[in-house]
């Protein structure tokens, strides 16, 4: 049945009660690979998927094993991430007799995944594949679990050659697409027709619906600026006029656009605490359209005017075919121009950040590089925490797509390195991956560069060597001030020496002029993944990208970064 579904490289860690799937896998040639840890394996699938737009697929045996998914799960769930779960689970001749690594799986993995399926029967099984795939990509996509019990894998069943087949339509996300309803549609066409300051405002969703030239025809036949949230990014190129980056809690000149605009458009956005700043950007008054596709999305943070439940590349184009012929309304033309040269003055006014000559290092001046060094179709990976924080903000995509992975649907620390390993093996070796990890999240999942090396996906990692936990130290900072950290420090670790002890290439970069040959030494290295460990700014008052912790000021109950 994964065969019929096509799937791509499986990921996963075996066990007693999967022996006959690894050996069905074995027989059949099918791409599966040894992980070190099964949360890195569902990092790695989940990141697969969002290159592909197709069900990554990662296994795991019976307790430990299911529990360990947890977290990567999560991440899939929350992000709208097509993902199905393969687990083992106790013999039921003999579950609940204190079978060794039993635990309560069902109930632990079911709130973490859109649908867990119980396979209790194996000539069911072809049924329940093609249910996992259907539910993966179906809607918002998510994680589907096949919970399948010693005894029914290890069952025997004959089944007929016309039961192995797949459904088409649900082998990739956005699968079952659906159109607005037409009174909506009308009401926002007639709310869009008038504005003299729209602003689209674009969230992941846009990845998973393929919307991207939907979108652009729209922003630029209406003449409306694109602003995005770190999933969104690449809705348009970062580099495109009507572009104007990031909003929310980090923003490059969006926030004040959003402040300007008489119409909001939101587009699978689900308008939560990052893309809002806790919920307090949305100026009140202001009509919102909201694009989703799931409608009890639509109102759960934000009241919206006008709500259109239904596929993102659909409702633009609805949107865009119901709107009528003739000149713009007085005044958008100039909204809309006056993005570019704000963008310019930003960047002019972040120069201190992008092109910083400081030792240690800058994590702008790090990102400033890449954004030279890698190419239009290049990958970069971002782990949680404040990698993500860094790349989001100072990152520019160079052409639509999802050119920037981060793990933003539980902004999980580990993420970097077995995300950096799956998008890499998605892409291809023509087009390269980078990968941003701090040494916190290096420590959790340094195993994966030996997977990464033994399956051939040969990315570059950027390290942020800060002897710290940086997001947290830099908060106790703000939040407590100099000098009281708790916890929140690391040893001090070369981390170029450790790669090379697993094999990889490491490169120790330790002043800013070294930057640039560094990047490019990895991205020409294709034979090996490349380490870069990049000595980083040890002050915590300046590991944050969008704020000067000497200058911040804390709000009581507030989350200030």
């Amino acid at each position: 049945m994964l065969e019929a579904h096509k799937v791509g490289p499986m990921f996963g860690m075996g066990g007693f009660q999967l022996l006959p799937f690894y050996e069905a896998v074995r027989a059949l040639s099918l791409k599966h690979y040894l992980i070190n840890d099964e949360r890195c394996g569902t990092f790695a699938a989940d990141a697969w998927a969002r290159v592909t737009n197709r069900p990554g697929v990662v296994d795991a045996t019976l307790g430990p094993g299911a529990t360990n998914l947890v977290t990567g799960l999560v991440e899939s769930l929350n992000a709208g991430i097509p993902l199905v779960a393969i687990v083992g689970d106790a013999n039921r001749d003999h579950a609940w007799k204190n079978m060794t690594q039993e635990a309560r799986q069902v109930e632990i993995l079911r709130p973490a995944c859109k649908e867990l399926i119980r396979v209790e029967s194996t000539k069911r099984i072809p049924e329940f594949v093609r249910r996992a795939f259907a539910v993966a990509t179906s809607g918002r996509p998510g994680p589907v679990v096949l919970d399948v019990p010693e005894d029914v894998c290890h069952g025997e069943h004959t089944f007929g050659a016309d039961e192995i087949w797949a459904d088409p339509g649900t082998l990739q996300a956005q699968a079952r697409r659906t159109r607005p309803d037409g009174r909506e549609l009308e009401r926002a066409a007639a709310l869009l027709a008038r504005a003299k300051r729209p602003l689209l405002l674009v969230g992941g969703g846009i990845h998973v619906s393929g919307a991207h030239d939907a979108l652009l025809a729209l922003a630029e036949a209406q003449r409306i600026p694109v602003a995005h949230t770190m999933s969104g990014k690449g809705a348009i190129a970062c580099t495109h006029p009507l572009s104007a980056g990031v909003f929310g809690r980090y923003s490059r000149i969006a926030n004040d656009f959003v402040a300007e605009a008489d119409l909001l458009i939101v587009v699978g956005c689900k308008l939560g605490e990052i893309a809002t700043k806790r919920f307090s950007l949305m100026p009140a008054g202001v009509p919102v359209v909201h694009i989703e596709i799931v409608p009890e999305e639509i109102g759960r943070t934000t009241r919206a005017d006008v709500a259109l439940a239904a596929d993102a590349r659909l409702a633009l184009e609805d949107l865009l075919a119901a709107l009528p012929a003739g000149p713009l309304p007085d005044g958008r033309a100039d909204f809309a121009a006056a993005v570019a040269p704000r963008m310019a003055a930003w960047r002019v006014g972040a120069a201190d950040r992008l092109e910083s000559n400081e030792t240690p290092i800058n994590v702008g001046r790090l990102i400033n590089e890449l954004n030279i060094a890698m190419a239009d179709d290049d990958i970069l990976v971002a782990d949680g925490g404040f990698a993500g924080h860094w790349g989001g903000l100072l990152f520019d995509t160079k052409k639509a797509g999802r050119h920037f992975i981060a793990d933003r649907g539980f902004a999980s620390i580990g993420y970097g390195a077995p995300g950096a390993m799956g998008a890499q093996m998605a892409a291809g070796p023509k087009r390269r991956v980078v990968g941003l990890t701090g040494d916190g999240g290096f420590n959790m999942t340094i195993g994966e560069i030996e997977t990464a090396r033994r399956t051939g996906a040969n990315y570059v990692l950027c390290v942020f060597n800060n002897g710290a936990s940086g997001y947290v130290k830099a908060l106790q900072h703000a939040v407590y001030g100099p000098g009281k950290y708790q916890s929140s420090e690391l040893a001090e670790t070369d981390y170029a020496a450790a790669a090379r002890a697993f094999g990889c290439h490491g490169i120790r970069v330790e002043g800013p002029d070294a930057l640039a040959g560094a990047i490019r030494e990895g991205l020409a290295n294709t034979d090996t993944p490349t380490v870069l460990d990049v000595i980083v700014t040890r002050d915590p008052a300046r590991m944050l990208p969008g704020v000067d912790n000497r200058t911040l000021k804390v709000e009581k109950g507030d989350r200030p970064v």
